[in-house]
């Protein structure tokens, strides 16, 4: 299992309890990309593997993969939990799937409708478009991992680039429930964070490079 962190020692202390629980993982790497707090003070206390790569998701997805010793490879955030009966899932998944990645059911941890509705648009975006994104997780082969080229080290868009890679052929849901953060929804509304990451995702597929799009990522 992979978590790339930059100061996000709450949602470690939350993330790394339930995977403390699993009989299921056997490794837990935790890539920091330069925490002030104390992110790798709490790794470290649970027990997880602490390396260091340069800031930014793509490249601390990427240095985490290489330091991995697993046949199987858990992408996770740190403000991501997977629920009840994950387990159970991601097993019969490793055990039937072959050479296939999986993805989560996203649900946000806000009872709000808007957040259901969002939901909704992201289920249908794994159904029709086959782009999942990196905070419904993501669970590969190494041998996939290895021969799709792995996550690139660019500032944003990462997790959408590597999806499009894999693409419709090789991209299945897990069957198990990822609950991310409602967060920034919450910080930045409904409405209008949503519609930023779509001119986000707009320009990414227009070929706008991925450095230009981080900036009005912000």
């Amino acid at each position: 299992m992979v978590i790339p962190v930059l100061d996000a020692a709450t949602e470690l202390t939350k993330i790394l309890a339930t995977l403390g629980k699993s009989t299921l993982i056997r490794e837990i790497v935790v890539v920091d990309g330069g925490s002030r707090d104390e992110s790798v003070a709490i790794t470290r206390k649970a027990g997880a593997r602490v390396i260091t790569a340069a800031r930014g998701r793509g490249a601390q997805l990427a240095a985490g993969a290489a330091a991995a010793k697993s046949d199987w490879l858990l992408f996770l955030h740190a403000d991501c939990r997977p629920l009840t009966g994950w387990e159970d899932a991601v097993s019969a998944f490793i055990a039937t799937a072959g050479d296939k990645a999986g993805y989560f059911t996203l649900a946000l941890d806000d009872e709000a409708t808007a957040a259901r509705r969002l939901e909704r648009i992201v289920a249908w975006r794994c159904r029709a478009l086959a782009l999942p994104y990196g905070d419904q997780g993501l669970l590969i082969s190494r041998g996939l991992y290895d021969a799709m080229g792995g996550y690139l080290a660019i500032p944003l868009m990462e997790d959408v680039d590597f999806a499009r890679r894999l693409g419709r052929a090789w991209l299945r849901p897990i069957g198990a429930t990822m609950l991310a953060s409602a967060r920034r929804y919450r910080r930045d509304g409904y409405i209008r964070r949503p519609l930023r990451n779509l001119v986000c995702l707009s320009l990414y597929f227009a070929s706008v490079p991925t450095r230009w799009i981080a900036k009005l990522y912000g």
